[in-house]
Formats: C-alpha cells, sequence, structure tokens
C-alpha cells in the first residue's frame, strides 16, 4: 500500500506552494476543516490521517515502527515525497507540531515554513523544565486511558478543549477520541505524553510560527514560550483562544495568525 493510501490523504488545489495538515492524538484531518479552506485559493492543501486515526489503514499500524513519533515523521516525509512537495508549509497542531520538526530534520528540503499549534516537546516536568505536569500525574493519566478508554474520553475531552461555553466543541472531540481505534489510542498516547524532542528543535532549519492558546492545561505558555525560545528562527504568538485545540475553537484567530506569518496566505 502506498502512503497516499494508507494515511488516507487527500489534495484540494494546485497551488504552487503546498501546505501539509497534521493534526492532534486522537483526532483526524476533519479538525481543520474551519482552517485550510482560507488558503485553498493560494496553496495545494494537503490532508492526512496518521496511522491508526480517523480513515487511515488500521492494518498499516506497526508496534515497532510507531513506538517513537519518528515512525510518524517517517510518515511524514513519504506523503511528502510521493506529492512532490518541496519548500511548503507544514502545520501541526499539538503532537504534530514535534512530528514536523523531527520530519523536518529528516528531509530539511521539505518545508520552508513550519506552524506549530499548541506545541509541547516534551509534557513532564524536567529540571529547569516545565512541562505542564508531573511525570506521575501522566502516569495517572495513561493508566485511566488503558483501563476505560471511553471513560477518558468523556473525561478528558472537555479539559483539552477548554471551552465550557460550548459543550458542542467538547462532544466533537470525545467523539473523535471514541471513534479511534482503543487499542492504537493507547500506544499513541503513551508515545506522546512519554515523548522528549526538546533537543530537537534547535536543528530546525526552517521559519516557525508558535501558536499559543492563552490557557492551555495541556501546553501551558510557559512551553509555547520555551520553544520560541529554542528554535533557530521563529515568531510567538499568544492567542486569545483558550483550550488546546484553536483550530476547533478559534479558527478566524487561527488563520489570522497563520496568514500574518505566510503573507497572506497568498503563493
Amino acid at each position: 500500500m502506498n502512503a497516499r493510501q494508507r494515511n488516507n490523504v487527500n489534495v484540494i488545489g494546485a497551488g504552487s506552494k503546498t501546505i501539509v495538515f497534521a493534526h492532534g492524538f486522537g483526532c483526524d484531518q476533519n479538525m481543520w476543516r474551519f482552517v485550510w479552506p482560507a488558503f485553498a485559493d493560494g496553496y495545494r492543501i494537503v490532508l492526512f490521517d496518521h496511522v491508526g486515526c480517523g480513515n487511515s489503514d488500521l492494518q498499516a499500524y506497526d508496534d515497532g515502527k510507531y513506538a517513537t513519533l519518528d515512525g510518524y515523521a517517517e510518515d511524514v516525509v513519504e506523503i511528502c515525497r510521493a506529492l512532490g512537495v518541496s519548500g511548503g508549509v507544514f502545520v501541526g497542531h499539538s503532537v504534530s507540531a514535534m512530528i514536523g520538526v523531527l520530519a523536518a530534520r529528516r528531509a530539511a528540503d521539505l518545508f520552508d515554513d513550519i506552524v506549530m499549534v499548541c506545541p509541547s516537546p516534551r509534557y513532564i516536568d524536567d529540571a529547569g523544565y516545565t512541562g505542564g505536569f508531573a511525570e506521575a500525574q501522566i502516569h495517572e493519566l495513561l493508566d485511566f486511558l488503558d483501563a476505560n478508554h471511553m471513560g477518558w474520553s468523556q473525561t478528558l475531552a472537555p479539559v483539552i478543549m477548554g471551552r465550557p461555553d460550548r459543550p458542542e466543541l467538547a462532544e466533537e472531540l470525545t467523539n473523535s477520541f471514541c471513534s479511534t481505534d482503543p487499542e492504537i489510542a493507547k500506544k499513541f498516547a503513551r508515545v506522546t505524553f512519554l515523548s522528549d524532542n526538546r533537543a530537537d528543535l534547535s536543528a530546525v532549519t526552517a521559519r516557525c510560527l508558535v501558536l499559543q492558546c492563552s490557557e492551555d492545561v495541556i501546553a501551558p505558555q510557559c512551553v509555547g514560550e520555551y520553544v520560541h525560545r529554542q528554535l533557530p528562527n521563529s515568531e510567538f504568538v499568544l492567542l486569545q483562544a483558550t483550550g488546546h485545540c484553536p483550530n476547533l475553537s478559534a479558527p478566524e484567530e487561527t488563520v489570522a495568525a497563520m496568514k500574518a506569518f505566510l503573507g497572506g496566505g497568498n503563493s
């Protein structure tokens, strides 16, 4: 099976420059539906699902390959090579921000620009570093997911979304979590929340935009600021949006920040 089939790749438009949108944990490409249309007139849009998510080929999931984020980064490179992407834009939400970093390290020619939406290179606090969680908290979260995938989804989705005034968004995220294959979700969660990609940031040669929400329990402001400081060439934008999913909860603000960074969204 080729990369396009494996990752349920969809390509819209035929702009000279390509934007690749990558979703976060427990989600799929549908999470970008309020964002990508704003760029469709000027760019070729590439949407895909990580293996184990959305309409990807579940049979392609391999425990060894996807035991680290490098396996997902390898898929991104394969997708881009299959589509002839060069000098494009990578937009990664949450864990996919670091997947984009790893893909760019593998193949620096793929992306001139990287947009990181609510990134975190490490979720667990460390000496001299605040990730937002104690190690015990992360293991409790993962144990809860192992024991009760449905309950975890229903409990955590509203917290992650961070918009109690819009319960329909939390419901959508809950449904997205629940529709993911439970066994793959458990493994992807461990890879995500136990990852440490701090050392990879300084090697990124692409120009980067770090989009940080003003209140985000998953990736607090100090984490976004850390990412910004470690990247050689980056801009930092603090959004008024709250929660961890501004692509859903505040798409207009997200689009505006991206267009300002990319130069109006025209290729």
